[in-house]
This record gives structure tokens, sequence and C-alpha cells, in this order.
């Protein structure tokens, strides 16, 4: 034992620069992993632990305030019942922030969907203008408790008494109303009520939901939520951003096992001398096994060690939502058994690719074996000497003879050094479609930049000339958008009527064409995977006690509602509906023009009648996705560079047999420099094409696959443009070039014999 550890510290003091890589790609691919890990438990655990204390409803039916929703209770497989509970649909302000939010009365805490307080305390008779805010929605009107809330239009104010967490779907500007506890008393005009049933089997939600629509009415039902949908909602971005960096990260940890296989291949097979040695002198087979295994297990062991302990000790002070995804989950009850887990399983998987490397250094034999005088493939080829015949200087035609003349060893180390160069080409994806999201939301179904909702004291033709008024305004698409029960009423959709047939809103579509005829429409992935259908079909939906019957003639990007949205013309709708008029306006505004400045003109010069938000943009919650790409790409370039010196070193060990025959024809040692440099060269050239051609097409079917389980749908992807792939591929190229000179320089200078201590 003490001879083997003895041999690994000799090797260990020789190649110190890989020694120092492999702790360095080990240590980022473990840190990616527990970040992932982090993410995961961050997105589902807070969630799932606010339902869980606050014993949450499974479903939320929001009904008219007619129905009788007391049979609810007695429907097969429901547990327990919350409500009903009168409903208000108003605005608030505070701090000159508006929401529009759903005032719920109750007079003590719910047994079944229970606010859990944060700050502040539960509503007291004794203030009957005291209201509970859902924590969320007092992040975005900036309000604490003591703070007064105003509704415009009205004297009515409202004092904040406490805030809570609630497993509800969340607040969600110009989307989803905020949720506010107050004292019945407090409603003025209910104009609904709510019900929430807890089930014994969760599973059966959808059939729940049909008998409760089945007794209630379908045009008592106004909208109905699930406990699936409010999880879905709350994991969002953080469970894409653990999805990246475990994929990324699992990426990485194939890469670097075939970077450490190849690095051992290329070592013993400039070792066999010295390994012939160690068995003429009795080490056995396993022993020289376990040589290779023990220093690649020490360095994948310590950087290991090194993630784990940063992770767990300046984790939590990353900024942004990576940091407090990791406090959060160190917090968790899995916390110590992930943080075991991960790193263990990344030491075991790079134990298991060098043990398969190492088991050929157990069989080299105690005697070495001469190796033919010329190597297979050795003579040139007849383009080599055409080359050659045209003046081609001869480190170019001998470099790239060297480069792929053994085509199995070739291919394997253009394949190695491909892998993270495809993951990095990945990685540009990934950072090209975050960018082109945020700059051109347009390209994901967002033309619109604002909406606005008018209240009662503005009607149509006010509210139109309020904003063809304002000069930063292209466009306002008038509409409206309503909850509509699917075909078996196990679910709701939102249904928009969004423009008219003569001025329609430019959907962004993936498939088929735009609606322009009566009955046509176009939906979102969510909603064609929740019924079943394609372009082409038709639907049937209920709107009350209206169906409404739809020609689907196009899929659009949709991402709202998880793509639950089915959208027309608001002139079709009217065909069902004479009466109906636009409760909201999409605005199309120009270019350069700040939709956060619009906004505020709107509201001052329609004196509080307009609630006007920005139409959130998903790319806003995947900023943090920039520095994930950003670690990811670093950690696969340290990857390429282990494997990128390992070929080198057994390209310069290549050409050390053939030192004494290149001098011996008169080429210089700038000139032998030049050949290793050029196999350097044309194999990392060779590397980039094959990342580059596999990582879009990767690419586009991942961003793509993600877009459809998200329910927003394919045809998001993008590349990356040929201005960032082209110094991508000069960079790896020169540098592998600059990595192979100063070796290759050293080895043209030495004076060698041919022996077998030359031989690679």
């Amino acid at each position: 034992m003490r001879a083997t550890l003895r041999w690994a510290h000799s090797d260990l003091r020789s190649h110190r620069g890989e020694a120092l890589f492999m702790v360095l790609v080990s240590a980022g691919i473990v840190a990616s992993l527990l970040l992932a890990t982090a993410l995961f438990g961050y997105a589902t655990n807070p969630w799932q632990r606010i339902f869980t204390q606050a014993h949450g409803a499974h479903v939320w039916i929001h009904s008219g305030r007619s129905s009788d929703a007391s049979e609810l209770a007695r429907l097969d497989g429901v547990e327990s019942v919350a409500g009903p509970y009168p409903t208000e649909s108003v605005t608030v302000t505070s701090r000159g922030t508006r929401a529009s939010v759903e005032l719920r009365g109750t007079l003590r805490p719910p047994s079944v969907g229970r606010p859990l307080l944060t700050a502040g305390h539960w509503l007291d008779p004794s203030d009957p203008a005291g209201v509970v805010l859902e924590s969320r929605l007092a992040r975005a009107l900036l309000a604490e408790p003591g703070d007064t809330l105003s509704i415009p239009g009205t004297a009515r104010t409202l004092t904040v008494a406490g805030i809570a967490d609630s497993a509800e779907p969340r607040y969600r500007p110009g989307e989803q109303p905020g949720l506010v506890w107050a004292l019945p008393s407090a409603l003025r005009s209910a104009d609904g009520q709510v019900t929430g049933l807890r089930l014994t089997d969760p599973g059966d939600t959808d059939y729940a939901v049909q008998r409760a629509v089945t007794v209630l009415g379908a045009g008592a039902i106004n909208e109905v939520s699930t406990w699936q949908q409010a999880r879905a909602e709350a994991q969002g971005e953080n469970r894409l951003l653990g999805q990246v960096l475990g994929l990324f990260g699992l990426g990485a940890l194939v890469a670097a096992g075939c970077a450490v296989h190849g690095a051992i291949g290329t070592r013993v097979r400039g070792h066999l001398r010295d390994i012939s040695v160690l068995k003429a002198i009795g080490f056995t087979p396993g022993q020289v096994v376990r040589v290779f295994l023990l220093q690649h297990v020490a360095y994948a062991l310590l950087g290991a060690v090194v993630a784990a302990a940063l992770t767990l000790g300046l984790g939590g002070r990353i900024p942004g939502r990576l940091g407090d995804a990791v406090g959060v989950w160190q917090g968790l009850p899995g916390h110590t058994v992930a943080l075991l887990a991960v790193p263990v399983a990344a030491v075991l998987f790079i134990a298991a690719t060098t043990g398969l490397a190492a088991w050929r250094a157990g069989r080299v034999p105690p005697v070495p074996v001469p190796r033919p005088a010329a190597s297979a493939g050795g003579r040139l080829t007849g383009v080599a000497r055409a080359a050659l015949g045209l003046r081609l200087p001869p480190a170019l035609v001998l470099g790239w003879r060297q480069a792929f003349t053994r085509r199995a060893r070739s291919l394997a180390t253009v394949v190695r050094l491909a892998l993270p160069l495809l993951l990095i080409v990945v990685a540009m994806s990934a950072w090209t479609n975050i960018d082109r999201i945020h700059s051109r939301p347009a390209d994901i179904g967002l033309a619109a930049a604002l909406t606005v909702r008018p209240d009662a004291g503005l009607d149509d033709a006010a509210t139109r000339s309020l904003l063809a008024d304002n000069p930063r305004v292209a466009a306002a698409y008038p509409g409206v958008e309503v909850a509509a029960l699917v075909p078996g009423q196990t679910a709701t959709i939102a249904l928009r009527g969004l423009g008219t047939r003569q001025d329609p809103y430019p959907y962004a579509l993936a498939e088929g064409r735009s609606a322009h005829g009566p009955d046509e429409a176009v939906a979102g992935q969510g909603l064609l995977d929740l019924l079943d259908v394609r372009v082409g079909d038709w639907v049937r939906m209920t709107v009350g006690d209206q169906p409404q019957i739809l020609h689907i003639v196009g899929r659009s990007i949709e991402p709202e509602n998880a793509g639950r949205v089915i959208s027309t013309s608001l002139d079709t709708l009217r065909e069902n509906d004479p009466g109906l008029h636009p409760t909201l306006y999409q605005l199309r505004l120009r270019p350069g023009a700040d939709p956060h400045q619009v906004a505020d003109e709107l509201s001052r010069a329609a004196h509080g009648h307009l609630d006007v938000h920005p139409v959130a943009n998903p790319a806003d919650g995947l900023s943090p996705l920039r520095g994930v790409v950003v670690g990811l790409i670093a950690v696969l370039a340290l990857i390429g560079i282990t494997e990128l010196l390992t070929a080198i070193g057994g390209t310069v060990r290549e050409s050390e047999r053939d030192l004494l025959a290149l001098k011996a024809i008169g080429l210089s040692p700038r000139q032998i420099t030049g050949i290793t440099v050029t196999a350097m060269v044309c194999t990392t050239l060779a590397a980039v094409c094959v990342g580059t051609a596999l990582g879009i097409p990767l690419a586009h079917w991942l961003i793509d696959a993600q877009g459809r389980s998200s329910g927003i749908g394919a045809g998001l992807a993008r590349g990356p443009s040929p201005l960032l792939l082209v110094p991508f591929g000069a960079v790896a190229v020169l540098g592998a070039g600059a990595l192979a000179a100063l070796p290759a320089s050293r080895a043209a200078r030495r004076r060698l014999a041919d022996t077998l201590s030359a031989v690679a």
C-alpha cells in the first residue's frame, strides 16, 4: 500500500495542472447539482408546507350569489368544506399602486384553507374596516399592517390588520385578482361567493369538479381553480431553473467522466514502460488499477467536498432567487440527505468511469511489447502527396495527417472534446432565447405592453378616446376575458375575445393561421392538451348558461394561464351575446415608449378610473438564469480544457518517435512544432463542427419540450446568432493552438532516440 501511495504521489507531482482542473471540474459539477436540488426543493416544498399547514382545499369554486353551495358538502369524496364565503370584486390603491382584489367575507379563520399569518393579527370585529392581505398582494402594494388602502371612486378605506400566506392561486397583476379577507360587514355589494372543497383523495379532483358543476348548474359557475394549478403556478420559474441546472449538471458529469476516461487512457499509453516495471517488481494488476482509481477518486472527492462546503456556507448569500432557494432548502427535512447523496453519486460515477479506463492499465504485460516500426495508416495518402506537390506548407499537410491517422483514437478524441462544446452551444441557445423573449416579447404572444381595465365611471367610447389621446399608444385592442367550462365540466379555461375583425390582435402563431372568419379561434398548447384536440377541430365550452362553439384554426404561443387559453375576436363573442362590452384593453406602444411612464400618464388622465398594469414578461423571472448559464459555461470550459490538455499530451507523445525522421528530411523545430499545433487545431475544429451541428438541434428540442410541458407550446426555440457562434468556434480553435504551441515547441527541441521510451 505504501508503494502504491508513493507512486500516486509521484505521479501527482508531475501532473499538478491536470489534478487542479479535475478538482475544479468536480466542484463545479457537484455545485450545479446541489443548486438544482435546492431549486427543486424551493419550488415544491414551500407551497406544499403552506398547503399542509393551512389544511388547504383541493378545489375552489367561484359561483353566483344565488347558488346553493350547501349541497357540496354531501358529495362523495368531499372530506370537508370551506364556506361558502361572500365575495366582492374591487380595486384598491396603496402608495400609488393599484390592484384588483377579491374581498372575501369571513368572521373567523376557516378550518379549510386557513390563512397562515406572517405579520399582524386576524380580523377584529371591533375594527370593521380591517382586512388581511395575501402575502404576494401585500408585496405588490408595498403594504404593511397599519397601512390604509383606498378604493378609487368611493370614500371607502380599508386598514391592513395582517398579512397571511395562502395555498390558493397567487396575485398576478392584470390576470389573477389578489385575495383579501374581510369581515362580512366590509362587503358593500357582494357579487358572488366562493366555496372550498377538501377531498379524501386528491387524485379525484376532476371528478369532484364535475360533480360540483352538476349540483350547482353550469350557469352558476364563474370559475374553478384546483390545487394542481396553484402548485404549478407557485413552482413557476424556480422549477425551470432547477431543471436547467440539473440537466447541465448531469451533462457536465457525463462530459467529465469521458474526460477522465480519456485522460487515463492517454496516460496509460504514455506510461507503458513504467507500468511494466511496476509489474516486474511485484505490483499486481489490481494494485496498478488502484493507483489510477485512488488518484482520480481523491480529485473528485476533494472537489465534491469543496462544492458541498461552499454551497452550505455561501449558497444563501448568492443574490436573487438562487440564494433564497438555498436558504429555504437548508431548512427542509431532506436537506442533509441530499447534501450527502448528490456528492456521493457524482464521486461514484467518476470512480466508475475511472475504473473502466484503469482496467486497461492492469492488462499491460510485465515485459513491454515492441510496437511496429510503422503505425497503421502511416503512409501518406494520395491527397497528402498531392498537397505536398502543390507546395503547401509541410506542417499543414503532416499535421492534418497526424490528427486523423488513427481513426478510432481520433474519433474518440473528437467525441470527448465535442461533448462539452455541445453543451456550451445549448447554454448559448438558452441565453439567446432569454434575450429574445426579453427584447421582443411579441414573439411569444405579448404584442401588448399594457393592460387597461376601466371602472364603471368610463364607458367604451370615453376609454377609447382617452387612450387615443396619448401619443405613445400605437394601438388599443378592446376585449373581454371570461372563465369557461370545458366539455365534461372538469375545469375552467380562459376564453378571450380580443380585437375586432377589422383590427385583429397580432397573436404569435406557431401553427395554423389567424382567426378571421366567424367562430374561428386560436388556442394555446395547454388548452389543446387539456381537451385532447388539434388545430382544425371544433370545441364546445360553456360561459354561464351560454354554450360557445369555436373552430380552432391556429395554435398561438400563449404564456398566460399555463396555455389554457382560447382566443377569438370580440366580434365573434358578440354574435353569441350582443350586449357584450369590452372590460379590458390591450395597448401596443410605439417603439421606445416606457410602459411604466405611459401607465402613469393614463392613470393621471383618467383621474383614477383606469386600472393600468404592464404585461408580465416571463423573461423577467428568468433573469437569474443568465448567471446560471455563465457558471455552467465556465464549468464546461474547464472540462473542455482538461480534455484538450489530454489530447495535446497524447499528440506530443505520438510525435516523439517521428522526431528524428522529421529532422532528417530537413524540417526545422518550428515546422515540427507546427505539425502538432496543426493536428490539435484540426481536431478542435472537427469537435467544434460536431458540437455546433448537434448542439443547435438539441437546444431546439429541449426548449420546445419545455414549452410543451409548461403549456406555452413549441415554437419558441431559436439558435445562437452566427455572430456568436463564429467567435465561439474561433476562440476554441485558436485556444487549442495556443495551448499546444508550448509543449510542442519543447518536444521539437529534444534529442530523443527512437526507443520504447518515446513510443506512445
